[in-house]
């Protein structure tokens, strides 16, 4: 049977859950699901996607024919939670918001948290959603428009500081049957907010999972936003997150990415820079063993003048691991005395580990200062000598090693409980 075959049987089975949505559907969601159509999964020929199997994937591992609402036994999240963390807490469980695991502890004055549906039903998200993302240009966005299940809506009023960050936790519950959840987040900070956002994914179960995750996040002037993901999914989790971060004047994003563990994780980063004198920091650690698939996408778009970003990306395969990443930075014609500064950095510790790097740079403007470059090596042997000649052991001059080429990523977590959370998963993973 063709690979092309195979793809219109994925598509044949996603058409019949779309089918199943009766109530939910509207135009938004039909016009979606055309774009999903006429995109198709991806195949070889995808240039976004050709290093990433996932349509091989989701043929293999998983039945389309219906939505999935599968039930979940989960008592409590809190061996979850990221220990000594004050914070508000949004939990999906299979995809759906549950309101019993969740606990928001920040005042009504400072965040309001709301259901998605209910803010697009009584018009408060409205001007604010599918306000950016595209459907026709990649077939996950289009899917997950097309079919999400939940989501939610948070908006932090304007001249305000969250002290408490929100962590928004997917719970996927696999243990009794394969999984498939479509869950949507729109984030709006008002001019002159501050607020901090972690996310996190934790499956249980031997089924394999597909998670699609689409966020929305807009930036007004003034405004600072801190956002980590952390990915240290011990399970059979296929993910594809699509981030839309929209920029507006003199505000300022940090961004951190740890991808740990999962069957093939796809993150999807595309930041607008549309206001002057903005400043924006990306930093992504993959730590990949196994036969994990970790694909990377990211894309900067400075809109106008005088702004500055800085993306690096560290990665360390091992095993069979495979690691991707593609980056492209824009810089339009007006975005005149644009900094713009992009770095990825590799290690292979085996012969069989892979990366796929394309750093890109497109720029329309003749007053800026940008660069791009990417690595890709083994550990140094000299370094490594030279700890064993002190009496280090072997796979401890190895984890010190690379415990120093990936504490770099760390620099812009300011929430010290966070950073030595963070410190504490990735000492863990390089001293296995």
């Amino acid at each position: 049977m063709s690979t092309a075959t195979l793809n219109k049987t994925v598509e044949e089975k996603m058409a019949l859950a779309f089918d199943q949505l009766s109530g939910q559907k509207n135009s938004n969601r039909e016009e979606a699901f055309r774009d999903f159509q006429k995109l198709g999964l991806p195949g070889n020929k995808s240039e976004e996607y050709r290093y990433t199997p996932i349509t091989r994937a989701l043929e293999k591992n998983f039945n389309f024919e219906q939505q999935s609402f599968a039930k979940s036994t989960i008592t409590s999240v809190e061996e979850f939670l990221i220990p000594q963390l004050e914070s508000n807490i949004i939990v999906f469980i299979n995809g759906i918001y549950s309101k019993e695991f969740s606990r928001i502890i920040s005042p009504d004055t400072e965040i309001k948290i709301s259901d998605l549906q209910s803010s697009l039903e009584n018009k408060e998200a409205l001007p604010y959603f599918d306000k950016y993302p595209k459907t026709s240009t990649d077939p996950f966005v289009a899917l997950n428009s097309a079919l999400w299940q939940n989501g939610i809506f948070i908006q932090v009023p304007a001249q305000t500081k969250v002290v408490k960050p929100v962590l928004i936790l997917h719970v996927n519950d696999a243990k009794s049957s394969s999984l498939v959840s479509h869950t949507r987040l729109l984030l709006v900070l008002g001019e002159s907010s501050e607020f901090t956002l972690i996310e996190k994914s934790i499956s249980i179960g031997e089924n394999p999972i597909f998670h699609t995750f689409s966020e929305e996040i807009i930036i007004k002037e003034n405004a600072s936003f801190d956002y980590v993901k952390i990915q240290n999914d011990e399970g059979k989790l296929h993910q594809v997150a699509n981030t839309l971060i929209n920029q507006s004047s003199v505000s300022k994003l940090n961004t951190f990415t740890l991808t740990l563990d999962g069957a093939l994780i796809r993150n999807n980063f595309n930041i607008v820079i549309d206001g002057e004198n903005c400043e924006s920091h990306f930093y992504g650690l993959y730590l990949l063993k196994g036969n994990t698939v970790a694909d990377n996408h990211t894309v900067v778009d400075h809109l106008k003048p005088n702004s500055f970003s800085n993306e690096l990306y560290k990665g360390v395969m091992d095993n069979n691991a495979k690691g991707v990443f593609n980056g492209k930075i824009f810089v339009r014609p007006h975005a005149q005395k644009t900094n713009a500064f992009q770095s990825n950095r590799n290690i292979l510790l085996t012969d069989t580990a892979t990366i796929n790097t394309k750093p890109q740079l497109e720029i329309w403007a003749d007053d800026v200062k940008c660069s791009h470059g990417c690595t890709t090596g083994q550990l140094d042997e000299e370094a490594v000598f030279y700890l064993r000649s002190r009496g280090i052991p072997l796979d401890e001059a190895k984890a010190m090693l690379l415990y120093a080429f990936a504490f770099e990523t760390l620099a812009a977590i300011k929430n010290e409980v966070l950073k030595k959370y963070l410190d504490g998963l990735i000492s863990k993973r390089l001293n296995k």
